[in-house]
């Protein structure tokens, strides 16, 4: 069964979860952790994404992201390839270090922030890397000490993320070391890390045929952790954007399309951007072509990097450097 596109906005609220490929280790020491945070405190105030929980393990890591203007995309390309170009460099070791894809479940506010947060906190004591409270509060790699006030971090949203607990600052760190203890307990929490209440119907259509017979059951996305109404209303947000690129490809406008565009704009044949090479304005065309396919055509990473003959991380630093293209020069696909 083919993977479903990921979902994404601004302003939503996202359990992403990385992992290394096959298993395999994504932090080999402490340094590693502290060079993926020295990240984390650079990309977040400038994609305005705001970090409510996070936690860094051996082979995988989870936070609860809400995404800025851009969506959560955005930063997690340019999290990921720089901390893999780094930790390759580091490591002498070349080839993927994540996996394909990271997980990223859309998740409703109300219902499911606390949980999610006592959830990715509780992962060092879950997986006996730290013995206690008392230790996770210690443990640098991980946003629980931040919430109860053992250390400060400029880039983790504290504030907000205790609000969900008391109005007091003093009050609600009390009642959040409550509610962590509380679920020491509880184990792993599968429903928290691959879809709540789930409930494929289908897609949309099914989605819509159900909220139009007004039927009670719950409804759910292996992509969206939420109650029906949420639920809906996300895929129903889905559902603009992806007909954007179908409208679009009823125009004529694909990758052939997109391609001469780029290349006619840097004086160009359209040739000249599968072919390799570093030359300047190759490159800005390449990234051109990546952002809009990307973008625009909802065009996979992986299918993209077959056609240009790259990896999906070079894919996705070309379509970050046509990203800045676009935005600097008020560039558009379609008049």
């Amino acid at each position: 069964m083919p993977r479903q596109s990921r979902l994404d906005a601004p302003g939503v609220l996202h359990h992403v979860i990385i992992r290394g490929i096959e298993r395999r280790k994504i932090f080999w020491d402490s340094a590693d952790q502290q060079s993926f945070v020295d990240r984390l405190a650079v990309l977040i105030p400038e994609t305005q994404t705001c970090c409510y929980a996070w936690v860094l393990m051996t082979n995988h890591a989870h936070f609860l992201f809400r995404s800025g203007p851009q969506g959560i995309s955005t930063l997690m390309r340019r999290l990921l390839t720089g901390y893999a170009v780094s930790f390759n460099r580091r490591h002498n070791r070349y080839g993927q270090l994540f996996q394909n894809r990271y997980k990223s479940i859309i998740c409703q506010e109300d219902a499911y922030l606390k949980e999610l947060i006592r959830y990715i906190h509780l992962n060092p004591i879950r997986a006996k890397m730290v013995g206690d409270l008392k230790a996770l509060g210690q443990y640098p790699f991980c946003g629980h000490g931040v919430l109860a006030g053992y250390w400060k971090q400029s880039w983790q949203d504290d504030g907000y993320a205790l609000t969900f607990f008391a109005d007091s600052l003093s009050l609600a760190r009390k009642r959040y070391l409550s509610y962590v203890e509380a679920g020491l307990d509880q184990g792993r929490r599968p429903e928290l890390v691959g879809g709540g209440l789930i409930r494929s119907l289908g897609g949309w259509e099914e989605v819509k045929k159900n909220r139009q017979q007004k039927m009670g059951r719950i409804k759910g996305d292996q992509r969206i952790l939420g109650d029906s109404d949420f639920v809906a209303s996300m895929l129903n947000q889905a559902r603009q954007t992806y007909e954007r690129g179908y409208q679009l490809k009823a125009k004529g406008v694909d990758l052939d399309y997109i391609a001469a565009k780029a290349a006619k704009i840097y004086g160009i044949e359209r040739e000249d951007i599968f072919a390799k090479g570093r030359m300047k304005t190759r490159a800005e065309a390449r990234g051109l072509l990546c952002y809009w396919a990307t973008r625009e055509l909802n065009i996979p990473l992986s299918d993209l990097a077959v056609k240009l003959a790259m990896t999906p991380s070079g894919v996705s630093y070309a379509a970050r450097r046509g990203e800045a293209i676009v935005r600097e020069n008020n560039l558009r696909l379609t008049e």
